[in-house]
């Protein structure tokens, strides 16, 4: 008799407590598919403990689970992919990328110029090194991304328990995510934030996004003036507050200042005359985010040359650009439980609102903001006497508030002074 047509029991780890059945199914046995796994649970044939389970079951470490006949029978494959065999040369620029490493996690700082994953033509990407941090177990995966010309740091999960444990923590948005840029221009509101939805342009196979008020989803920025060269150029704070794709580079360019080296989105224009490079100023400078195994996660990526040598030039001190910011608390065993249980009501909530939203218009159910510039329902601001919509309006070449002092300008639906929430990044403009 063939071992997969026998009843098999397995116990469940501790990279997977907390893991949905149907994931850890997927993880595991990824040839047994879904369907069979729900039809299995269906008919009582799965067992946890020796107790029926459904496909959306969360799973503990040390629990028994029972797998009836079928599929496939080693639970150590996991699924992955074949490994490949590196070159010298990737395995040292792999080994160049590494910030720090724990049992849980791999930080990387991310060059410009290498994709995070790879695509038509794309040969050299991240996700392609892994194999060179495989020690014992899973291959490492990634849970979050870098555009290929942005710098800085860069997550990996080493285990499947850990990745499924920082990807809630990115898409429950409490890790904070602070990149360093400069920009054409100085923006008006020296401490603002821009709301404006994003949508993928038409035409462009999604390769390209754009603002739209009618389709777009909700996309918000913070950003700070962090010091100015004159009226030429400003470098700038931004925290990301959702995570839509190329959500920094659509929102900046949207308020008249574009990120310098930005011909994507901000055209000829982008670009500074002199001795500025060319290449895209946009830097993950940071990364605050809750650990599995208690203490935070508190990463600084050094900055890529170009955009060393670009601060210098404008006369810009890079060690007066790092603010404090509050760092997420101890995160217990008890905590993730929880976590992992509001997670999943609050994906099925937003699931269902996007089911009503497509049913029933763009009206209904949710607060959507106006075209920018116009007054938001319950929000300050409304659009400037005479000024265009989507930017944010002051005095041209004003100097950057003080730290605790008012942001100057006027509010504006698309950019406007910025509240001071608990947690939020503490900074000063210079």
């Amino acid at each position: 008799m063939s071992n997969i047509d026998i009843v098999r029991q397995f116990t469940v780890g501790q990279d997977d407590d907390g893991v949905r059945l149907d994931r850890w199914f997927k993880r595991h046995l990824p040839k047994v598919g879904f369907a069979m796994v729900s039809r299995w649970a269906r008919t009582g044939q799965i067992r946890v403990d020796g107790k029926r389970a459904d496909v959306d079951t969360r799973l503990e470490a040390g629990q028994t689970l029972r797998v009836p006949p079928g599929g496939e029978q080693k639970a150590s494959a996991n699924g992955e992919r074949p490994r490949r065999e590196l070159t010298e040369a990737e395995i040292e620029l792999a080994d160049s990328m590494v910030l720090t490493q724990d049992r849980a996690a791999i930080v990387l700082n991310k060059p410009p110029g290498l994709a995070t994953q790879g695509g038509s033509g794309m040969k050299e990407h991240v996700d392609g090194l892994l194999d060179a941090y495989v020690e014992k177990g899973p291959r490492p995966r990634l849970v979050h991304r870098l555009d290929k010309d942005t710098s800085g740091v860069l997550l990996i999960a080493r285990t499947p328990g850990s990745a499924a444990f920082f990807s809630k923590r990115f898409s429950g948005r409490t890790a904070k995510k602070i990149y360093w840029a400069l920009v054409v221009g100085v923006p008006s509101i020296n401490d603002g934030m821009i709301e404006l939805p994003l949508a993928k342009q038409p035409g462009t196979g999604g390769e390209k996004m754009h603002v739209d008020e009618k389709e777009g989803q909700t996309a918000r920025t913070r950003y700070r003036v962090i010091d100015r060269a004159g009226n030429r150029a400003a470098w700038v704070e931004l925290h990301p507050l959702t995570g839509r794709t190329h959500q920094l580079r659509v929102h900046m360019a949207a308020i008249g200042h574009p990120i310098v080296g930005d011909g994507k989105y901000g055209g000829q224009e982008a670009f500074l005359t002199g001795s500025i490079s060319r290449k895209m100023h946009l830097h993950a400078r940071r990364l605050l985010i809750e650990h599995p195994d208690g203490a935070p996660l508190d990463v600084t990526a050094p900055l890529p040359e170009h955009f060393a040598n670009s601060l210098e030039q404008l006369g810009f001190v890079e060690s007066e650009g790092d603010f404090e910011i509050e760092a997420p608390a101890e995160f217990t065993k008890e905590d993730q439980k929880k976590a992992a249980k509001q997670h999943a009501k609050e994906y099925r909530k937003e699931r269902r609102g996007e089911r009503r939203k497509r049913s029933d218009g763009p009206g209904s159910g949710q607060t959507r903001l106006s075209k920018p510039g116009s007054k938001p329902s319950g929000k300050p601001g409304g659009k400037a006497p005479g000024k265009p919509a989507g930017k944010s309006f002051g005095k041209p070449g004003g100097k950057p508030a003080r730290p605790g002092g008012k942001p100057s300008g006027p509010r504006t639906g698309a950019a406007r002074s910025a509240p001071k929430p608990g947690g939020a990044p503490r900074g000063r403009s210079r």
